[in-house]
């Protein structure tokens, strides 16, 4: 091990860093670069590996890298709904970061901020760290970082990008009175290899043989468009929208698995109506888009009006024409009551 470490020195290549299982466990580290799970060029360290989602959040662009760290011999068990039920000591990791033009990712891109969900024994604790010169550091009261960029139009946008703080990631991630995480379900890890090879790997427990879900890609036209309204509004809304998510009081659910036409929005007046209604009377409307107070809130960027009230500043074009062509789709009676996930393997 010694004559390792002095071979890769003598080269002037820098030891991968070692995931301090410890400290995550037991302190908010006060930089990001304490926990050891990147490097100083932000490569991830041995065992931090890679996900992707079938369709991720929007946020306003930006480019997302997402890792998972479990302790050694550890799994993450199958959830047919919700997030997989992953095993105390796990490390979920999401980095943002945006491209000068977005018209060209991947170059000259900017580090903004990373988000940690650590499963400690007492539940999970979200942090969220803020690129700085040196390294990223803790926020835990949040901050707002000014942002310019050329969008995917070649349109020069300028904004405050949101880090959230503390309480703002217990509203998003709420589940009844406990955090949990959101992305990582079945369904949108499924692209027909990933849970696969997590199964293969040691690292998932529990994968049936078949009948797994799958949650669309929201910007695959070859999916159907219901199918694909469907999973963009899962991701972005149903969090919140749920029977256990901060916004369960309203009687909208976005989840995956919601059947109920009423619960989707359809022909539902809102539980209390403001100016975030429009002065529309129905959350969705069937083939009357312009008359339907869900796609009213996506269409602004006005705070108490928008819709996510987190996480954006500016309006998802390609997400509004998406759930437009869906309600426009839809027949007087509504749509028909199918999940947003299929089974699939």
């Amino acid at each position: 091990m010694r004559r390792a470490l002095a071979a890769l020195l003598l080269l002037g290549a820098a030891p991968a860093p070692v995931v301090q299982a410890d400290l995550l466990m037991t302190a908010d580290a006060p930089r990001l670069a304490d926990y050891g799970l990147f490097d100083a060029s932000g490569a991830p360290a041995p065992g931090v590996t890679p996900y992707t989602l079938n369709t991720p959040l929007f946020s306003d662009g930006s480019e997302k890298a997402r890792f998972v760290w479990m302790p050694a011999g550890a799994k993450a068990q199958y959830r047919a709904d919700g997030a997989l039920a992953f095993p105390v000591g796990t490390v979920l990791v999401k980095k943002f970061a945006f491209a000068a033009d977005q018209r060209r990712p991947g170059q000259n891109v900017r580090q903004v901020e990373t988000r940690l969900l650590i499963h400690r024994p007492a539940g999970w604790a979200a942090l969220s760290y803020v690129e700085q010169p040196g390294g990223a550091v803790l926020k835990r009261a949040g901050a707002k970082v000014p942002v310019a960029f050329t969008d995917a139009k070649g349109r020069a946008q300028a904004i405050e990008y949101t880090v959230p703080n503390q309480n703002q990631c217990k509203t998003c991630h709420q589940h009844g009175e406990a955090i949990t995480p959101l992305g990582p379900t079945a369904g949108n890890l499924n692209d027909g290899r990933q849970l696969l090879q997590w199964q293969a790997s040691g690292r998932l427990a529990g994968l049936p043989a078949a009948g797994l879900p799958r949650l669309a890609r929201w910007d695959d036209t070859a999916e159907p468009v219901a199918s694909r309204a469907r999973a963009y509004l899962a991701v972005n809304c149903g969090h919140c929208h749920s029977r256990g998510g901060f916004a369960s009081n309203s009687g909208l659910y976005l989840t995956p698995d919601e059947r109920e036409p009423a619960h989707l929005g359809v022909n539902k007046r809102p539980v209390a109506a403001g100016r975030g209604s429009g002065g529309h009377e129905f959350s969705i409307l069937p083939g009357q888009p312009d008359r339907s107070i869900l796609l009213h809130r996506m269409l602004s960027s006005e705070p108490g009006v928008m819709m996510p009230q987190f996480g954006r500043a500016l309006i998802h074009e390609e997400g509004v024409a998406l759930i437009r062509q869906w309600i426009a789709s839809m027949p007087a009676a509504g749509p028909p009551s199918a999940p947003a996930t299929a089974a699939a393997r």
